[in-house]
């Protein structure tokens, strides 16, 4: 009965709880919400909702010679856009990590420990991978999560 009560989320008084859900939570919104680059190329005015997925493809260089934004502000976007996609993909390998050891029944301050750790791990990486257009030093990239 204890992987049962552990695997439901459930447990006696006093037993750490397992935050998956809330970090599970917390990862759909920072890949799907916060990463999403249609709030910078609004900030920009170049985004456009017929067809968001195309702005910087079909209006980013037209953008940059009218003087709407610069040639850095525009690789920024494609960084965006790009790290917007790896935080999507990646959800799914927290989704299945994080479902595998709660019904594995790892205990809730080991699973607790690494979404925390890998949350801050995501938030790094994409904030380097955003910021950081230099390409030496986008290789911290590689650092973040290995």
């Amino acid at each position: 009965m204890p992987f049962l009560a552990t695997g439901l989320g459930l447990g006696t008084a006093g037993a750490a709880s397992n935050w998956a859900p809330a970090l599970l939570s917390w990862q759909f919104f920072f890949a799907y919400g916060l990463m999403s680059s249609r709030t910078l190329k609004q900030w920009y005015g170049i985004d456009h909702n017929a067809s968001p997925r195309e702005d910087l493809a079909k209006y980013g260089e037209a953008a940059v010679r009218s003087g709407k934004i610069t040639q850095k502000q525009l690789e920024m976007l494609r960084r965006n856009e790009s790290a917007h996609a790896n935080s999507v993909e990646n959800y799914t390998l927290f989704v299945a990590a994080m479902g595998f050891a709660t019904f594995a029944g790892v205990k809730p301050h080991l699973i607790n420990r690494a979404g925390l750790l890998y949350t801050t791990a995501r938030l790094a990486y994409a904030a380097v991978y955003i910021f950081i257009d230099h390409d030496l030093w986008s290789q911290i990239r590689g650092l973040e999560l290995s």
